[in-house]
């Protein structure tokens, strides 16, 4: 299961050079795209009493930002084909500071779901997806400690943003908040710059050229002799329709391979992953407000954001050197599982948490479990499915997630509006992520048990046909 050299890719990954500088851009938006959600749960209550609405709406404005930064995965993972990453986060920059701005103007909560979760949600979208992608494409032996370093990204993004986002409150209002942090959003355009482009050595450009006018000149003489040669045009007609249909299937498999709906492995994960989410998001966004409601003034709530950031920060880099070590490389699907299910443990056991040192306990382990899952997302994907087909496996993937990560929060926050309590969503989102834990575990210990059998299987043949060769070989040379 420990990837090989990506030979279809067409070159070798530096692992390291300039990708470091690719690492620190995709940091930045990273950090962003998974921070901002549960950073914007600061203004919660605010906007609660502004528009007399309740937990279940007002978690609507962070379940939509969530859901459509991971459905706009596919087109995110189209625009990374046909553009590249550095053009597509530039203008996923943009978008993001044109949401918020927009955002300090609204004077609905509807308005807010288009602004904060449509337009934001998107412009994150397009940071998230190409910033994981390139770093596949910048590494290979380093991959995993590349990948925990670019998501570290998030909790140093937290660990500034919670407390940035109360000072700003109580001293611009909600309005002049989203101004700022819509100038501040910008900086994911300055980390897109720094996503130079790599790939295999082409021919010049004058090469080209020349190869293509000779290309063109040969289709133009080959369909002037086909047009001679046939009887009638409808034929040559209806042939072009075939062509153009399949060449319209080969485009879009171009850039959303769904073959990968017959990979196992794909499968599992993709299985897994969607059940996770459905308790992921949910703890983070109502940790805040939970810690309010139980009596704990308004920065001390905020700051149990700043130690689960810290928290994780050390955690995913560190994650990332353990999961590259030759004892869990290899079996590093289950490394993952058991991330998973520490996480659903946490939150299993936060009821228990009656004050503010219980919850900041809470904070600290639930920061190490976040980590630890965060920093492997990506990794144990592309470990599956390999460098090449990962952009469309991201793609994939993040469409499928979008409808638990929309509806997580708003069934927390029903939760919470129906029995007047946490304790009951925080059980939920336990158990959800505990039983996918599980269920990760088990099956990739049957995909492990599989692939030994399928890789002992195509040995045995192979060792039969060079026999049969040999015997082959022998009777020819004694007759």
């Amino acid at each position: 299961m420990s990837p090989s050299v990506p030979s279809d890719l067409g070159y070798v990954p530096p692992d390291g050079g300039w990708g470091w500088a690719v690492v620190f851009g995709a940091s930045i938006s990273v950090g962003f795209a998974y921070t901002f959600p549960k950073a914007f749960t600061i203004y919660f209550k605010e906007l609660q009493a502004v528009y007399s609405i309740s937990y279940s709406q007002i978690a609507w404005i962070t379940s939509i930002m969530c859901a459509t930064t991971y459905g706009g995965g596919p087109i995110s993972s189209i625009l990374v084909n046909r553009y590249g990453s550095r053009p597509v986060v530039i203008f996923g920059g943009l978008l993001c500071g044109i949401g918020m701005v927009s955002a300090a103007f609204c004077t609905s909560i509807l308005q807010l779901y288009i602004c904060v979760g449509f337009i934001t949600g998107f412009g994150l979208a397009l940071n998230l997806q190409p910033s994981v992608i390139i770093i596949g494409k910048y590494f290979l032996k380093r991959r995993p400690i590349a990948n925990g370093l670019a998501m570290a990204g998030s909790p140093v993004m937290l660990c500034t943003l919670a407390p940035l986002n109360q000072f700003l409150f109580d001293n611009f209002g909600w309005r002049g908040s989203f101004l700022i942090l819509g100038a501040i959003l910008l900086n994911c355009c300055v980390a897109g710059a720094l996503f130079r482009p790599i790939g295999p050595a082409t021919a010049s450009v004058k090469t080209q050229m020349a190869e293509e006018g000779k290309g063109a000149l040969k289709e133009e003489v080959t369909e002037d002799a086909m047009e001679m040669s046939s009887p009638t045009n409808v034929p040559m007609e209806n042939k072009t329709e075939e062509e153009g249909g399949k060449d319209c299937c080969e485009k879009i498999n171009q850039y959303l391979d769904f073959s990968l709906f017959k990979h196992r492995g794909f499968l599992i994960y993709l299985i897994g992953n969607v059940l996770m989410f459905l308790g992921f998001f949910a703890p983070i966004v109502f940790l805040a407000p939970y810690a309010k409601h139980i009596g704990i003034d308004e920065y001390s709530a905020a700051f149990l954001l700043s130690i689960l950031a810290i928290v994780d920060m050390i955690a995913r880099p560190t994650t990332g050197i353990i999961a590259n070590s030759k004892w869990v490389r290899p079996r590093i699907q289950y490394f993952f599982s058991f991330s998973i299910a520490f996480n659903g443990t946490c939150h299993l056991l936060c009821p228990l948490a009656s004050g503010y040192t219980g919850l900041v306990v809470y904070s600290i382990f639930f920061g190490l479990a976040f980590g630890m899952v965060c920093a492997m997302l990506f990794e144990t994907l592309m470990d599956l499915v390999g460098a090449a087909r990962f952009t469309s496996a991201v793609g994939l993937v993040t469409i499928a997630e979008c409808c638990t990560i929309l509806l997580g929060p708003p069934i927390g926050g029903t939760l919470i509006d129906t029995f007047g309590d946490y304790k009951y969503m925080f059980i939920k989102c336990g158990a959800v992520m505990v039983l996918a834990g599980t269920f990760l575990f088990i099956m990739n210990y049957y995909n492990y048990r599989m692939l030994a059998k399928e890789e002992k299987e195509r040995k045995d043949h192979a060792g039969v046909g060079t026999r049969q060769g040999e015997m082959q070989y022998s009777s020819k040379t004694f007759n």
